[in-house]
């Protein structure tokens, strides 16, 4: 099997580890305290004229067309340096690349440029709901026809980057009276359109960077031409997407492992006790070496997910494979990490503290790890 990147994907690589050296480390602990977000939107509109908001859009739309190992090698580089920046750029990606894939030509001429270039700060995908998290086909919001559009009731839940986000893929029951999750067609709806109410954002435990919040849909009317793809077909999209999204956050639980164990290894080295450096010492080596096996493994089972995805191969087992590593190898590596630290780990003086709020939550979104267990069992079992 051949390893190799291709030049561009090197290239790629390199331009998103420097932008993330320059301009996303120095903000991450300020972004962690909820300061400064004026400097973090000015990052993802340099991250967009770089190339980075639609590397799986095609150039005629205004992506870079670079493929999900690109992708991939990105996302892992600027989670390195802020899981709050990376997050935002996987889902506008993801938001990218499903208008692209169902959308009518006019909805690509018009919104893909605008997501590529910086124009909308971030897009965001509407599907979780309170009684719809695990299982999306249970949503209760619903797009009803009326005239010559459709007028959206209810409420989504854990949006990413809503706040400043310029356009919405959004999920509804058009039909309530087909099997569950048979009726539910997919929209594309811009920020500011009346009726579509972005809610605080929640304070959560880690990512504070990302901004995340409820979004209500209350009378929101939208034309007919909001809708994306068939009538009905919604949740075959939605399942679809997801797939693709877990490359993503996968990449992203490795860049904060990667961190983490840098961090880790650097403070073992600088840390002596009882005469040595604590790098010298068996039980931390088998440590570190137990997490740069988890991280090794980790990298190969999301490049060959991202590799499948762009040979147009069926990847859904394989990202859901990678994303369950991933995760809870970050959760492995920000522990040791911790541990590592001893009670320095503990404190905010050092950044593993941080990576471990910001880890936790990758084993949760884009489908927990008992989810990608059930769709690993699923596929594995199919194929007997």
């Amino acid at each position: 099997m051949h390893f190799a990147f291709t030049d561009e994907e090197e290239m790629i690589r390199a331009t998103a580890e420097r932008l993330a050296a320059e301009r996303l480390a120095p903000l991450a602990a300020r972004l962690d305290r909820g300061e400064g977000r004026a400097e973090m939107l000015a990052n993802l509109r340099l991250l967009a004229e770089n190339g980075f908001m639609g590397l799986n859009v095609r150039p005629e739309y205004g992506g870079t067309g670079a493929g999900t190992v690109a992708f991939a090698l990105s996302i892992e580089a600027l989670g390195y340096a802020c899981a709050s920046t990376a997050v935002g750029v996987s889902v506008t990606n993801m938001v990218g690349e499903v208008i692209q894939a169902v959308g009518s030509e006019e909805q690509k001429r018009l919104h893909l440029p605008r997501l590529a270039d910086g124009t909308y700060p971030a897009g965001a995908f509407c599907l979780t709901e309170s009684g719809a998290g695990s299982d999306p086909a249970g949503m209760r919001t619903r797009a009803r026809r009326d005239g010559d559009g459709y007028v959206l009731d209810g409420q989504k839940i854990y949006i990413t980057s809503a706040e400043y986000t310029g356009v919405f893929v959004v999920w509804a029951v058009t039909d309530p009276d087909r099997p569950k999750g048979k009726g539910i067609s997919c929209f594309l709806i811009e920020a500011g359109t009346p009726g579509l109410v972005v809610g605080k954002a929640e304070e959560k435990m880690g990512q504070h960077g990302s901004a995340t919040n409820t979004v209500t849909f209350e009378n929101c009317r939208v034309p007919s031409s909001a809708l994306m793809g068939r009538e009905n077909d919604g949740f075959r999209i939605a399942v679809g997407e997801l797939a693709g999204g877990r490359i993503g956050v996968a990449a992203l639980s490795l860049g904060i492992a990667r961190a983490a164990m840098d961090a880790a290894k650097a403070y073992a080295r600088d840390r002596r006790q009882f005469g040595q450096s604590i790098s010298e010492f068996q039980g931390v080596q088998w440590m570190i070496a137990d997490r740069e096996v988890d991280l090794e493994a980790a990298r190969l089972l999301i490049l060959s997910a991202a590799a499948k995805k762009d040979r147009g191969e069926p990847f859904g087992k394989e990202a859901s494979m990678a994303k369950l590593f991933a995760s809870e190898a970050a959760h492995r590596a920000t522990d040791t990490a911790i541990q590592l630290h001893g009670g320095a780990g503990y404190i905010r003086d050092y950044p593993v503290e941080r990576l471990a709020r910001d880890a936790r939550i990758t084993r949760i979104y884009e489908g927990t790890s008992e989810v990608q267990r059930l769709i690993i069992a699923r596929e594995t079992l199919r194929n007997l």
